[in-house]
């Protein structure tokens, strides 16, 4: 599975349950949830007694609690894309793919412009020629990018990710 299925299945699962908690909230609001009755058991009775005993448990579970709610929001942020820096520009992505219309089947191609430089990203297939492909992207495309977004100055980090090949079928 890739891992922006596995965020957006992850947001999914948490939009529904916030949905979920948001629609009890709001019945029970609205008194269209029945209540339960005084002599309703919640909790088995040993376990209320060491809750009553013990008020530390207590404590100790909102604690807990406390710092999965935080792991939660933190994932929930990155997976929302606030962890990534910089941002996407059209113009170097668009000079990108110019620049490497020759090689066939590029999967993926981006260009992120930030304060401390720019990030290229590419994917290429399998099968392509990746040191001819980094020779084209060292001696001209980079530099045609820098000083059309930037400057010549401007660091650049390049990432290319190789597919691999399909598994063969038996």
């Amino acid at each position: 599975m890739r891992q922006y299925t596995g965020n957006r299945v992850g947001l999914a699962l948490v939009g529904l349950t916030l949905l979920g908690a948001g629609g009890y909230g709001w019945l029970r609001g609205r008194g269209l949830l029945f209540d339960l009755p005084r002599n309703a058991k919640v909790l088995p009775a040993e376990f209320a007694r060491t809750l009553a005993a013990d008020p530390w448990t207590l404590w100790l579970l909102a604690f807990a609690m406390l710092i999965l709610a935080m792991l939660a929001v933190r994932w929930l942020l990155l997976s929302l894309g606030w962890g990534r820096r910089g941002a996407a520009s059209g113009t170097g992505t668009a000079m990108l793919c110019v620049g490497l219309k020759g090689v066939d089947g590029l999967g993926r191609a981006g260009v992120r412009v930030a304060d401390n430089g720019l990030r290229v990203a590419l994917t290429c297939p399998s099968d392509a020629d990746v040191g001819a492909v980094v020779t084209k992207l060292d001696q001209d495309i980079v530099g045609r990018i820098r000083r059309e977004v930037r400057d010549d100055e401007t660091p650049a980090v390049v990432r290319v990710h190789v597919r691999r090949q399909p598994a063969e079928r038996r």
